[in-house]
């Protein structure tokens, strides 16, 4: 689960430099004469890029602007506006984050890292291939800010016995690839699951707001389908910085007892570790079967079948369902639970706001027309071929991420590409769905993502060295992508390429009206 980090610093000087460009839009520019709505909106995705992105205010103030902006120039009444900010899906980043905290405060999540460690053994490649594995499953479940926060002295602790036994000039290498391999499993994990990271999320509820009318995309749809994305960019990341970043010389493993030891020092399982475990099992397994997973040759029957209303029950229901129990399920302690509301307090309330304000943003771009108008400009693309469409937004996608917050800009290209599929008539999920993907793929740069500013911040990495790995995952991350949505994605999301689906069509017309 990715997060973000907070910025509680205010720039004045970009402050109103992004309101002097807005305000230059709404009185000198007429994107479409007769209807003002999409010049307004126009600007207030501007103004919200803009601080979202320089971070003039907090990331979380920006995102109220849709609640002042939409009424106040008349796009959209604020009643409407203001339901964007609580849905199921916010309920279902809640809840998941309450059982990330939940294993940080008994220590679950280190002791599950440790123990996949003293499992895969000693030698630097087992090490590089351990560190990844705990990296990229704790990070499809818990934010990936916290996952490398809690490895690196682990990696510190692993590259300091190694260079007390064979010397520093042997290992230097090493440990810089090893730091690289954790960034890089967090940002890889994270795409595995809908909770795993925030862009994943955005797409979904702005998927919805655009096309209510589309069959739903369940949790154990989306890990069907980029489970296996998963696994072949984090093998082709491991080999990568292994062999890029192997020590000079030939060593040996290190002694099979180095992480047991530390896994035993961390005493025996507590009760409350038995039962968070216990808890999050639960709440996987819920999410990944609770509607139907066609498998393509095979359909496995969600547990939500067996209730009168399937469909009234979603992810988000299961989500605080879980979060409730942790509330509930006592603690050894007399009295107390697993966890309590001081825990809410940790949550990140300035994602929550950002999740809201690119919903309303999102609500905006389609209510007021921009949507479309923006994909007509880009009907050039009409004639292109599925996998240089879907080839070139990803692409494109990947570029931006390296530079800017993945969720901002996940929110603001979404709804334009939405307007894009509805013009040249594309299915909507063809060309959202590895945008969305690419959105998480960032890895050349400090700035691209918490996980890669973590380890760099370390002062053990050189800029060259994380952009020489990172570029080229870069680009097999993107080709992964398109290649794995144009084949297997349209087998589990039922894609006909060449078809403009009715929920689509039948949206198109609703906002034509």
């Amino acid at each position: 689960m990715s997060a973000i980090e907070m910025n509680s610093e205010i720039n004045m000087k970009l402050i109103i430099s992004g309101l002097l460009v807005f305000f230059a839009i709404i009185f000198f520019v007429d994107l479409q004469p007769g209807k003002p709505e999409v010049t307004y909106t126009a600007a207030i995705a501007f103004l919200m890029a803009f601080w979202w992105v320089t971070e003039a205010l907090p990331i979380g103030i920006t995102s109220f602007l849709p609640i002042i902006l939409f009424p106040t120039l008349g796009v959209l009444d604020g009643k409407d506006i203001s339901d964007a900010y609580i849905n199921y899906v916010i309920f279902l980043f809640i809840g998941g984050f309450v059982m990330a905290l939940a294993m940080e405060k008994w220590d679950l999540h280190k002791r599950m890292a440790l123990k996949i460690l003293s499992i895969v053994g000693g030698s630097p490649f087992r090490i590089m291939l351990g560190f990844m594995l705990a990296s990229s499953f704790l990070s499809m479940w818990m934010s990936n800010t916290a996952t490398a926060m809690m490895m690196l002295p682990i990696a510190f602790s692993v590259t300091s016995a190694l260079e007390e036994v064979y010397g520093e000039g042997k290992i230097s290498s090493f440990a810089a690839g090893l730091l690289l391999s954790i960034a890089h499993a967090c940002s890889i994990g994270g795409i595995a699951t809908l909770v795993g990271t925030p862009p994943n999320l955005s797409f979904l509820r702005i998927f919805e707001i655009i096309y209510p009318d589309a069959p739903e995309i369940s949790f154990g749809q989306w890990i069907t389908f980029a489970f296996p994305i998963t696994v072949m960019i984090f093998l082709f990341s491991l080999f990568l910085l292994y062999f890029t970043y192997r020590p000079k010389g030939e060593i040996e493993a290190l002694d099979s007892s180095f992480f047991k030891d530390k896994y035993e020092a961390l005493g025996a399982i507590s009760p409350e570790q038995k039962r968070v475990f216990v808890l999050f099992t639960a709440l996987a397994l819920l999410w990944v079967f609770r509607s139907n997973l066609n498998l393509g040759f095979i359909t496995v029957p969600g547990w939500s079948t067996i209730f009168k209303n399937p469909k009234f029950l979603n992810d988000g229901t299961v989500a605080i369902f879980v979060a409730m129990l942790l509330f509930i399920v006592p603690s050894s302690k007399k009295k107390e639970a697993l966890v309590d509301w001081k825990i809410m307090v940790k949550l990140p309330w300035h994602i929550v706001f950002l999740f809201g304000g690119g919903f309303a943003l999102a609500k905006g771009f389609i209510d007021s027309g921009l949507s479309s108008y923006v994909g007509g400009l880009l009907g050039s693309t009409k004639g292109m071929s599925s996998m240089n469409l879907v080839g070139t937004l990803t692409a494109l996608m990947s570029v931006l991420t390296e530079f800017t917050s993945n969720t901002a800009t996940t929110e603001m290209l979404l709804p334009i590409v939405s307007g894009l599929a509805s013009e040249i008539k594309v299915n909507p999920l063809l060309i959202m769905i590895p945008v969305t993907l690419a959105a998480s793929m960032a890895f050349m740069l400090p700035i691209a993502t918490p996980p890669n500013a973590i380890v760099f911040g370390t002062g053990k990495l050189k800029m060259i060295q994380m952009i020489k790995t990172g570029i080229i995952l870069d680009i097999f991350a993107t080709i992964i992508i398109v290649l794995m949505t144009l084949f297997w994605g349209t087998i589990i999301f039922h894609i006909d390429p060449s078809v403009f689906p009715e929920w689509a069509d039948h949206a198109v017309k609703v906002i034509q009206h």
